[in-house]
């Protein structure tokens, strides 16, 4: 059998995204053949290397699974939580061993996909693959059509300038003095969202995925999940 990147074989194991293995080699968590390898780059035959994640034998899963979830406000999404808190973990109950495909913080609900096919993760959230998401943002107040302009066109946030997004208003409630948008953007850095508001004086009082590409959890209640279907899975890649 060919030998592959360490990483990858990590990955289509489901331990963790690629780039989530690469942090554990690094960590020194990964060992193969019973000596820690922790330096990236290295190659395994699958067939021959016995490959362990802290101390546990690590095999490849036969069955891929793809699994859609709505998020409710409350779970941090991770596999393993050092605080002990509510992980989306604990509302997937599949025998597969699955990772989140990307991220929603603690206070924000909606769609995430879990998987235990690596590859199918890495497409989904590398920047290059242009995956889009989109949100619904509940913001404090009015917003203008030239801030409306500044999201589409880009805005600065940790030194860095947002891609173009497409942005349009949903709903405005005067009379709580709220506004309702929806934003679609393909990149997926941390808390952006949030970040890209905060930018324009803008404060969030609600933050929801409604989609990921075109699969969407508009029919799902808070909590509840399914397995994606083979033309949902498709559209993804």
């Amino acid at each position: 059998m060919e030998e592959e990147r360490l990483q990858k074989y990590l990955a289509e194991c489901g331990v963790a995204s690629r780039r989530k293995a690469e942090e554990y080699i690094v960590a020194g968590r990964v060992k193969v053949n019973d000596r820690v390898v922790d330096t990236l780059g290295n190659k395994i035959d699958p067939e021959k290397d016995k490959v362990m994640v802290d101390d546990k034998l690590v095999t490849r899963q036969e069955k891929k699974v793809y699994i859609l979830l709505n998020k409710p406000i409350g779970y941090v999404t991770t596999v393993h939580d050092q605080f002990q808190r509510d992980t989306v973990m604990d509302l997937v109950s599949v025998k597969e061993r699955v990772v989140p495909v990307g991220r929603l913080d603690m206070y924000t609900s909606g769609a995430l996909i879990l998987s235990n096919d690596g590859e199918f993760v890495y497409q989904v959230t590398h920047p290059k693959h242009e995956v889009n998401k989109t949100y619904n943002v509940t913001i404090r107040g009015d917003i203008s059509q030239e801030e409306i302009d500044q999201l589409r066109n880009g805005v600065e946030i940790d030194g860095y300038l947002t891609k173009k997004a497409q942005v349009r208003i949903l709903k405005k409630e005067e009379e709580k003095n709220l506004t309702r948008i929806e934003i679609t953007i393909h990149e997926g850095r941390n808390r952006q969202i949030r970040k890209m508001m905060k930018s324009i004086g803008k404060s969030v009082v609600a933050l929801h995925r409604s989609k990921i590409g075109n699969i969407q959890v508009n029919h799902m209640k808070l909590g509840q999940w399914r397995y994606l279907t083979e033309q949902e899975i498709n559209s993804l890649r």
